[in-house]
């Protein structure tokens, strides 16, 4: 659990992290360099749920050696099917982390919604829809391990 008290902002209890994969994680359904190893590392005080459409049909082997959750989703209605599963985990306790118009809804349901901007772009939906942005998720991962960075960041 990653607990962290943000003044003039919130207290984040933290539980769950979920995650897109295509865009977020992989390009093209590949892992981007280092993030087996912060997921790793991340995955010492959080869940890890990874929700994909997995377009390339690679994200079960991208990830077999990660502890975490595939769910592979129909590929239609990803948006409602993405905040759905939030919900039931409890948006409360969980951070989300995406880059795609379908990832809007969770990142503004989340406690902490993460919009990252990479190699496929990031949707304005997304964005707007975030607490806050990242260039990539190698940062995201990173600022769960430290925490007082989103305290920088978020703070009032």
């Amino acid at each position: 659990m990653l607990i962290n008290d943000i003044a003039g902002w919130r207290k984040l209890k933290l539980k769950y992290l979920v995650l897109d994969f295509n865009g977020t994680l992989a390009v093209d359904g590949d892992l981007l360099p280092g993030v087996r190893e912060r997921l790793q590392a991340v995955a010492r005080f959080l869940d890890i749920h990874v929700l994909t459409a997995d377009t390339f049909g690679k994200a079960r082997l991208a990830l077999m050696d990660v502890p975490c959750e595939l769910l592979v989703l129909p590929g239609d209605r990803q948006d409602r099917a993405k905040l759905a599963h939030v919900k039931k985990l409890g948006r409360d306790q969980t951070v989300c982390i995406g880059n795609g118009r379908n990832d809007r809804l969770m990142l503004k349901a989340a406690a902490l919604g993460i919009a990252v901007v990479q190699r496929e772009g990031g949707a304005v939906a997304a964005i707007v829809s975030a607490h806050l942005v990242m260039p990539g998720i190698i940062e995201a991962l990173e600022l769960l391990d430290n925490p007082l960075r989103l305290v920088a960041t978020l703070r009032n």
